[in-house]
């Protein structure tokens, strides 16, 4: 299945609008009644995905001034196809002056056999705010992962401000060099926002970019737990 879906949202003077709002199966975009001047939408899978052989591919457009949040509703299952093709999903954003996007999707499970790529690209004016959050769920109760490759690449201006890419899924997550045998990584990423120091604890970190913001990573046995510290 190849499935893109499309996000505009403006400032008005007043509030923030949604000039297009697209979706297309599996990715399903619900605007949500507001009481403030951010727009609302929620992200919901409308069908199984992603599968493997999937290609699904979510824009999103924050103007000058505006103020957009995207949640999801439920978790996503990455599921290996029949004849174990790999399944890809890119989320690419543009924030523009003065612009906010908090990008707040639910846990990613990696189950059994799948092999998953994920990308976030994210292209920000200099002066832009972006919160976005990531969580993958080594397979479900019981049950052994399958692969994952998870890319974050996201620049503020002409800097750039983080370029990683995480690979679970091998022997090495149950190593000290890997997730030393946690399920679940958790990455949070703020740019605009106050600055933080750097700070840890059991099993997470904080660190300052050089190009600016604080990026968080979490390591846990369950969901709940990794959150906690983001």
């Amino acid at each position: 299945m190849k499935a893109h879906a499309r996000l505009t949202a403006c400032f008005d003077g007043t509030r923030t609008v949604l000039r297009e709002l697209r979706s297309m199966a599996p990715l399903t975009l619900f605007p949500r009644r507001r009481f403030g001047p951010e727009a609302v939408v929620h992200l919901v899978n409308s069908a199984t995905s992603p599968l493997g052989g999937d290609d699904l591919l979510l824009t999103v457009r924050v103007g000058p001034g505006a103020s957009l949040r995207i949640s999801g509703v439920a978790a996503t299952l990455a599921l290996p196809g029949l004849h174990g093709e790999g399944s890809l999903s890119t989320v690419d954003v543009v924030v523009e002056e003065g612009g906010s996007l908090e990008y707040l999707p639910e846990p990613t499970v990696i189950t059994a056999r799948a092999r998953h790529t994920a990308v976030f690209r994210g292209a920000l004016a200099s002066d832009a705010y972006l919160h976005t959050r990531e969580v993958l769920v080594l397979g479900r109760a019981g049950e052994s992962p399958g692969m994952m490759s998870s890319t974050q690449q996201v620049t503020r201006g002409s800097v750039p401000v983080l370029r990683q890419t995480l690979s679970i899924g091998s022997a090495l997550d149950a190593s000290l060099a890997g997730l030393a045998g946690r399920r679940v990584l958790a990455t949070d990423l703020v740019v605009g926002g106050p600055e933080l120091p750097a700070a840890s604890g059991e099993w997470w970190s904080r660190s300052p970019l050089a190009g600016g913001g604080t990026l968080t990573t979490s390591l846990a046995p369950d969901a709940v737990t990794a959150l906690a510290p983001l």
